[in-house]
């Protein structure tokens, strides 16, 4: 099976993520699992991409985090999407679908 290459994907890391956060706040683990899932196991994303992403989300102000304590008494920390994350999603699924007509003229199948 051919993995996908993590130069590849970079770009879409922060689209993938807010995909997840459109409908709940959802916290690292979840959503690195969630990706996995999705993925059927064909991108796995590294904890420190996926918190790299995080970070830079939330300084670009397109989610906002805050601690909760989970069912299992764990404190963790939560990210939720802004109206700025939204509209942001939305660009980059644009951007995606140019992106597509654009590179798929050069593929060969």
């Amino acid at each position: 099976m051919t993995e996908i290459s993590s130069d590849v994907i970079r770009g879409y890391n922060d689209t993938m993520i807010l995909y997840l956060l459109l409908d709940q706040p959802s916290y690292g683990y979840e959503i690195s699992k969630q990706i996995r899932e999705l993925s059927d196991g064909k991108y796995v994303i590294k904890e420190t991409t996926l918190y790299s992403a995080f970070t830079r989300m939330e300084k670009n102000g397109y989610i906002t985090s805050f601690s909760q304590v989970a069912e299992n008494g764990k404190r963790r920390t939560y990210y939720r999407i802004t109206d700025a994350g939204i509209q942001f999603y939305h660009d980059k699924c644009d951007e995606w679908q140019l992106t597509q007509e654009v590179v798929e003229k050069f593929i060969t199948h």
